[in-house]
């Protein structure tokens, strides 16, 4: 796996830096095209949700998020152990 990215963008009216791995930025660029928002939208959303929530580092909060949206999109199993 390719190491992290750089990049810089503006989120609520100031420059940040973000550190991601290619396929995280991929995810975000996804997210994003999918909800209609700009890709500096949806991280300013997810950094309002981390800083309202655990306080985490930015690039953890959107490693997060991007696991609880692809965890979302799965279809339950409906196993044992699993409850409706």
């Amino acid at each position: 796996m390719a190491g992290p990215i750089k990049r810089s963008m503006m989120i609520a009216g100031h420059a940040t830096s973000i550190s991601l791995e290619p396929v995280f930025w991929q995810g975000l660029r996804e997210a994003a095209e999918a909800e209609g928002v700009p890709l500096n939208a949806l991280v300013a959303r997810i950094d309002v949700e981390r800083l309202e929530g655990s306080g985490a580092n930015l690039a953890s909060a959107i490693r997060v998020w991007l696991y609880e949206r692809a965890k979302a999109s799965l279809p339950r199993s409906g196993g044992e152990g699993d409850h409706p």
